[in-house]
Formats: C-alpha cells, sequence, structure tokens
C-alpha cells in the first residue's frame, strides 16, 4: 500500500516519448523537482486526450512550480507518439511506455484489463509521496484542483477546505 510521505515507488528506465524522442525516463532524473506523476488508461480513446491536452496546457504553470508533469499508460512509445503527433499538440511532457506494466502495478493502479487507472502522484522534491487520487475511468481529473492541491503541499502550512493560492492559511491567519 501507498503511504503518503513515503519514498514513492521507483522506476528506472522506463522508454518515453518526449519531444519528439524516444528516451528512456527514471523517477530520479527528477530529484530536486517537484513531480506530477498521472496515470491514463489507453492512448486514442475518449477522456484521455482532454486530460492530456489540459495538462499540456497548465505545463507552464507546473514548471513555474518547479514541477514536471508526467503521464504514463500502458502503452507502447510508438503508440505515444502516433497520438500525439496527430492529436496532441499540447503535449511537451514526457509520457511512460509502461508496457511490462511495472510501474502501473508499483503504483497500484493496474487494473484486470491490463489497462492503467486514473491514479494521480504528486511526489516532492526528495521523492516521497505527497498526494494521491485514483479515480473512476470514465471521470477526467481537474487539473486546476492538482495545482490548487501542488501549491497548498509546497506552502507548508495548514489550509483549509476550498483554500486557494493567495488566500491566508491556517498557520498565517
Amino acid at each position: 500500500m501507498l503511504q503518503i510521505d513515503s519514498p514513492a515507488p521507483d522506476f528506472d528506465g522506463v522508454m518515453t516519448y518526449y519531444r519528439g524522442e524516444f528516451t528512456k525516463t527514471s523517477l530520479r532524473d527528477f530529484r530536486g523537482r517537484w513531480v506530477c506523476l498521472f496515470f491514463y488508461p489507453r492512448d486514442f480513446t475518449f477522456v484521455c486526450p482532454t486530460e492530456m491536452k489540459a495538462f499540456g496546457r497548465a505545463e507552464g504553470e507546473f514548471e513555474a512550480l518547479n514541477c514536471a508533469v508526467v503521464a504514463c499508460s500502458t502503452d507502447s512509445e510508438w503508440s505515444h507518439k502516433a497520438w500525439i503527433e496527430r492529436d496532441l499538440s499540447e503535449v511537451r511532457y514526457r509520457v511512460l511506455a509502461d508496457t511490462n506494466h511495472a510501474v502501473s502495478r508499483d503504483y497500484h493502479v493496474l487494473n484486470a484489463a491490463g489497462a492503467s487507472e486514473r491514479g494521480l502522484f504528486l511526489i516532492d522534491p526528495e521523492g516521497a509521496l505527497r498526494y494521491h487520487l485514483v479515480s473512476a475511468g470514465s471521470v477526467g481529473r481537474s487539473v486546476k484542483e492538482t495545482m490548487r492541491v501542488l501549491r497548498a503541499i509546497q506552502s507548508g502550512e495548514l489550509c483549509p477546505v476550498e483554500w486557494e493560492h493567495g488566500q491566508a492559511t491556517l498557520g498565517s491567519a
């Protein structure tokens, strides 16, 4: 079971499609940065491109918070390449090809059909898991909520329900 403030499951040398290239990616590549790792079920589907595009449009905001966006599914790097080049010009972040299902299994999002569920994980610069959410495959996630949670965690303060960046925290009230 994944535990908050415990080391995030490591991955090493996973084939990745990134900005027109095939490369290998490891979690340690991001040491010193936050990571927003999100899993999605399949390339060329219905809800997934809405999320992929939304994270792509917000990538600059994540970067401003020292946070790398990384996506992952059990599809191949070739499938990622074809899909991104055809339909997803907004996607400039890394997309992991978890073809052996190891990353999805380690993050507890692999379903019986061999696809990743919609999992979202925020990992701090030291590699500790700080937030995770797994939702139904039929429901897209909110990038706005992901940004809100990231800012709240980065604040180091107690943040009340519906807290937004710029509002008083419970520690600063």
